[in-house]
């Protein structure tokens, strides 16, 4: 009897943990789902009394591509390329630095990690400002290395995650090394690297998602440069107040659009995203 009783009870509490997800899920999805209607509508302007459209249509995502007053293509290269280089550079100095404070004991070792994790409770945009006449001190205002450069120079500090899953690395591997005669860039690159997929896939998927979807950085650096703009940058100028009976369906096109190389990479990438976050909260 008893034991029926707690069986009742897991029963119920587990139908109910799965009820409150199944909510979640939906409120989750339909702002979702409402991008992705919108986007194929053949009715202009931003709101409409129906949510499935009435008239359906490919125009938004053909006019999006080929508009040459808004150059979404150009700006869709434009953030790829910032992404790709930001995520290289950016991977490169996050696990570098994870490996050297994992592994290497010196003096300040502790106190550098202290105010990394500090500066990191900051949102960046406070540096916004200082990093802009930085930049224009330079001279790298409307330029895509500018925004390369701002995303990678704060990877330093987000080295937690990747040092907490080297920490799980034993460390007779690096001794074995050591004795042999390996340096320790060698044992970083042929021995922590190979043992290490799961956290560089995940910081690299990281370093690619923040510059792609970054809006205030970019809208400081970039200006009136529009050749030069992001997609962030790019769509919230085709709905400023006079362009946004016309210009919304295709703003909505532009959001799927941005939406798809996240989803290809996480999709792609998603048993390595879960390994290194779990494996580098052990330590971290």
């Amino acid at each position: 009897m008893k034991h029926s009783s707690i069986k009742v009870r897991k029963t119920i509490s587990t139908t109910l943990i799965y009820l409150i997800l199944i909510i979640i899920s939906i409120i989750w999805l339909i702002p979702v789902l409402w991008v992705v209607l919108t986007s194929f509508r053949q009715e202009p302007g931003a709101f409409t009394s129906n949510f499935i459209p009435e008239h359906w249509t490919l125009d938004n995502y053909r006019k999006l591509w080929t508009n040459t007053v808004y150059p979404f293509k150009d700006w869709f290269i434009n953030t790829f390329w910032v992404a790709c280089a930001s995520c290289a550079i950016s991977t490169f100095l996050t696990l570098s630095v994870a490996y050297v404070l994992s592994r290497l004991r010196f003096t300040f070792r502790k106190t550098y990690m202290n105010i990394a994790l500090i500066l990191g409770m900051f949102p960046g945009f406070m540096s916004m400002i200082a990093v802009y006449f930085i930049l224009k001190a330079v001279g790298l205002t409307q330029n895509l290395w500018a925004l390369v450069i701002q995303y990678s120079a704060s990877a330093g500090l987000g080295f937690y995650i990747a040092k907490g899953f080297f920490d799980t690395i034993p460390r007779s591997l690096d001794e074995a090394a050591k004795i042999d005669g390996a340096t320790n860039a060698q044992i970083f690159y042929h021995i922590i690297m190979p043992n290490s997929g799961p956290i560089v896939v995940y910081t690299a998927l990281m370093a690619f998602i923040g510059p792609w979807n970054d809006f205030i950085f970019a809208n400081v650096v970039m200006g009136d440069n529009y050749n030069k703009w992001t997609v962030a940058i790019g769509l919230y100028q085709m709905i400023q107040k006079n362009n946004i009976y016309n210009n919304f369906t295709q703003f909505n096109a532009g959001c799927v659009c941005i939406g798809v190389p996240i989803m290809i990479l996480f999709f792609i990438l998603q048993r390595f995203y879960v390994e290194g976050i779990t494996g580098g909260a052990v330590k971290g």
